[in-house]
């Protein structure tokens, strides 16, 4: 089941512009390794979903998953062969927006190697160019 908030204060938003690089959420302190993005973008609940259903699959029973990011902005549309006018569409899906430098996903408890490889599993899945990223030894 794709996630949503329970609640919102507006059903709809503006688009807006993704400025800058991500401040928070940019280093890897759950896991030991991260797939963080390196361009910004949308990035859909079903698309963070399927991204985990592979990353699980993958990992089996062994090491555990986290996901860093939620879908907090509604995106929406307006039906096909609509003629232009009578409003703002109604909310399509939900999706979370990231800035360059976010982590998606973190994972503990594998080998690098095996990391490396559920990370390129989970890199096709989504529309942000990603690169993994190492916990920092503080």
């Amino acid at each position: 089941m794709a996630q949503m908030p329970k609640r919102v204060k507006h059903r709809k938003c503006q688009r807006r512009r993704i400025k800058g690089n991500a401040t928070r959420g940019n280093r890897v302190t759950f896991g030991d390794f991260g797939l963080q993005t390196t361009e910004g973008g949308w990035i859909s609940a079903a698309t963070i979903e399927a991204g985990r259903i592979a990353a699980q699959q993958y990992l089996r029973n062994e090491g555990q998953l986290y996901i860093r990011i939620f879908p907090h902005k509604p995106i929406t549309s307006i039906p096909l062969e609509t003629r232009m006018g009578k409003g703002k569409g109604e909310p399509d899906y939900w999706a979370a927006v990231v800035k360059p430098g976010t982590i998606l996903y973190e994972i503990g408890g594998v080998t690098e190697e095996a990391a490396r490889l559920c990370f390129a599993r989970l890199a096709h899945k989504l529309p942000v160019r990603v690169r993994m990223a190492r916990r920092r030894s503080a």
